[in-house]
């Protein structure tokens, strides 16, 4: 069950998981541990009740990046935080967004969850459609971003993320680099301030033993990241 455990594994603090997922860091508090606004409080989407930490787990950050896809949903993400406690129960885990079983086998039982919860249709993770009931297409662009694995004949859990979607070489993976993004091994953090300085992308592509496209991916990323922030 390593890749279970993996999921309660310690990786960032609030702002540097906010940084990654181009969140602000008040936003990805309130999701992660709750928020007072007006006088009015806000219970956690994530966590099951405030706890007052600013560190975010492997299993944590997924699922952040789960309701980064909904950022600009124009209903309050707190609405799905009774369905993520039916999941929570049912899988019994801190983490059933970071399950592939939701997404592949059990859209019934989250359909399910959803309608017991009254949830509305654009924060909904599955819809019906016909016969057929299918993932929505925030929940199918985080779902394809995710590469989950199972250890021992467990579950299978997402393992790492591929931030730029699932053609990029970027990935984010905590068991490497403290969990930065890197191709190949190699930060792309670094290969940004090496063409920031002037470097030519073949150039950095020699030296790292890189190919040329992974630089590129590279340093296209740290771009978005960089005009997301800005």
């Amino acid at each position: 069950m390593a890749d279970v455990i993996a999921l309660e594994r310690p990786v960032y603090g609030i702002g540097e998981a906010a940084d990654l997922l181009g969140l602000r860091s008040n936003r990805v508090k309130a999701w992660l541990d709750g928020t007072t606004r007006k006088g009015v409080w806000y219970e956690p989407v994530i966590r099951p009740e405030h706890t007052g930490s600013d560190i975010v787990t492997w299993g944590e950050f997924v699922e952040l990046g789960y309701l980064r896809e909904y950022r600009r949903a124009n209903v309050p993400l707190q609405r799905l935080r009774p369905v993520i406690d039916f999941l929570r129960k049912r899988y019994g885990t801190l983490y059933p967004l970071a399950h592939a079983r939701l997404y592949v086998e059990d859209r019934d039982l989250v359909l399910a969850a959803q309608e017991e919860s009254d949830l509305p249709a654009s924060i909904a993770i599955v819809v019906r459609t016909g016969q057929t009931v299918m993932l929505t297409e925030p929940a199918e662009r985080f779902f394809r971003k995710v590469e989950f694995t199972s250890a021992d004949g467990g579950e299978s859990v997402a393992a790492r993320l591929r931030p730029a979607g699932p053609t990029s070489p970027v990935v984010i993976d905590p068991r490497f680099s403290f969990g930065r993004p890197t191709v190949q091994g190699v930060a792309t953090e670094r290969l940004w301030e090496l063409h920031d300085a002037g470097e030519e992308p073949d150039d950095i592509a020699l030296a790292y033993d890189l190919a040329l496209e992974d630089v590129r991916a590279a340093v296209a990323y740290e771009d978005q990241q960089r005009s997301t922030a800005a």
